[in-house]
């Protein structure tokens, strides 16, 4: 669980008794491929850190069109925590792409480890920002560029996603359809 460790412990200081309450009281997953982390529906009651594999977070729309919102890699945290922290249904699902292997905290864990190591809010607020703005540096260039431009982006910042993620998704990821996509990597593989 070093990589967890590692992970946090760049965002804050945690001394050895502290990170062996950490360790002490979380749990490790593994989701199959397809498997469900998260419902809509539901009210997240973890959070997980991704050591490896793929998820991604996706929802219906009103017109019952599965939209992929977002990818997530290993060496992260995921979670609805809106939902979680409200105590209201999540409208997303985060659904396993491959399969992962994941260090999961409860609610009580969070609660406990909130409790009890004095830096453990702030540590978490600081993940939260950088993944607010990880998040918003991916949905930006989707707002303002034309398909081809927001295909060849995902490829350049996410090249070990490309081969790992169906083509279905990557193209409701990229607003656009499973044969426009075909088409375009089609054109870009003949220049």
């Amino acid at each position: 669980m070093d990589d967890l460790i590692n992970y946090l412990l760049q965002y804050g200081q945690l001394n050895q008794q502290q990170i062996q309450l950490i360790l002490d009281n979380v749990t490790e997953r593994h989701l199959k491929r397809d498997e469900y982390f998260s419902e809509a529906g539901r009210i997240p009651r973890e959070i997980g850190f991704i050591r490896s594999g793929i998820l991604r977070v996706c929802y219906f729309n009103n017109k019952g069109t599965e939209i992929t919102r977002y990818f997530v890699d290993g060496n992260r945290l995921i979670s609805d925590i809106h939902s979680m922290e409200s105590k209201m249904p999540s409208t997303e699902y985060i659904q396993a792409i491959t399969d992962c292997e994941m260090i999961i905290f409860s609610e009580d864990t969070l609660r406990l480890l909130s409790s009890t190591i004095l830096d453990w809010d702030r540590i978490i607020a600081k993940i939260r920002e950088r993944a607010m703005i990880e998040k918003l540096d991916k949905i930006a260039p989707m707002l303002t560029e034309d398909a081809t431009s927001r295909y060849l982006m995902f490829m350049e910042k996410f090249p070990e996603l490309a081969n790992k993620v169906p083509l279905s998704y990557l193209a409701s990821y990229l607003g656009i359809t499973q044969s426009s996509l075909s088409r375009i990597r089609k054109q870009l593989s003949k220049q």
